[in-house]
């Protein structure tokens, strides 16, 4: 049975174009429909937020997973993209893109790394099966 680690607690008040605070007050951003999405933009949005969340829980996910095979990562870099997708049935949905570079690891030991990764990193154990999921290694 999963055992609950942490909560991250957070109020928003106007959805896109209002404001997310988190209850220790660490986050507090305003939020603003993208322009591409015809908005004023100037202010954050849920998929960078997104984007933000999910490459910086994969960074951790794999300097992790080198520390459990007693192997040095370096300094894990991964740029992250979260694409707001327009379904056929008006529904909207997300996929990830997401670009790593490894500096400390390569071949099969890089390869050992980014799979155990894929499988101990929460974001993409979450979305697994449900939001296209595109990894680059640099």
């Amino acid at each position: 049975m999963p055992k609950d680690l942490y909560t991250a607690s957070v109020h928003v008040v106007g959805g896109r174009e209002g404001r997310a605070v988190a209850d220790d007050g660490l986050l507090d951003v305003a939020m603003a429909m993208p322009t591409a999405l015809g908005g004023p933009g100037k202010a954050t949005n849920p998929e960078q937020l997104f984007a933000a969340g999910f490459a910086g829980c994969f960074a951790s996910s794999i300097k992790f997973s080198a520390q459990g095979m007693k192997l040095d990562a370096g300094r894990v870099e991964v740029d992250g993209k979260a694409v707001l997708l327009a379904n056929d049935d008006g529904s909207f949905g997300l996929k990830v893109q997401l670009a790593a570079k490894v500096p400390g690891l390569s071949g099969d030991a890089r390869d050992k790394v980014i799979a155990e990764a894929k499988r101990v990193c929460a974001y993409t154990n979450a979305t697994r099966g449900n939001v296209p999921f595109e990894l680059t290694l640099l």
